[in-house]
């Protein structure tokens, strides 16, 4: 689906891009994405001389879920000594946090598409169980426990 997208981005920035084809949800639950993800970004990082890659340039990027990836893989990497530090990472629309689905963002932006609030907190549940059994509780707030939802408001709240 990005092939295209991909080959614009390496010809018009004179760059190396690999895409990840990670194994998707709901067949493959959480960590199946995360760990094709990390572990090819680990292989690629350990191969760059075959790539004629500068270890100092290199970026990871995604969109959507890939967004997630991105941003997990770069923390999953930002402590390791034995790899080339990250540059940078591009996150397009990337599913960051699935706490609150109430906050202004979603319910200003609850009705248009693409990805309507209903269908981002589905497949994030298709994403981490398979299922989405447990959508109504996720909408109204009601799946995480109190103690989770306070020690993490300084950063997920509308404030």
């Amino acid at each position: 689906t990005h092939e295209e997208l991909c080959r614009f981005i390496a010809r018009e920035s004179d760059s190396v891009v690999v895409s990840v084809g990670y194994r998707l949800a709901p067949e493959h639950k959480y960590p199946a994405a995360y760990e094709d993800c990390l572990s090819a970004t680990r292989h690629f990082l350990q191969h760059l001389q075959l790539y004629g890659v500068d270890p100092a340039r290199v970026t990871v990027c995604g969109d959507s879920a890939g967004g997630n990836l991105a941003a997990a893989v770069s923390q999953s990497l930002a402590g390791t000594s034995d790899l080339p530090r990250l540059r940078a990472q591009i996150l397009i629309y990337p599913g960051l946090q699935a706490l609150d689905f109430n906050l202004p963002s979603y319910q200003q932006n609850r009705g248009v598409p693409l990805l309507f609030r209903e269908r981002a907190a589905f497949y994030m549940l298709q994403y981490l169980n398979g299922n989405a059994i447990k959508l109504e509780e996720v909408l109204e707030g009601s799946h995480i426990p109190v103690d989770i939802k306070l020690r993490y408001s300084k950063w997920v709240s509308p404030d």
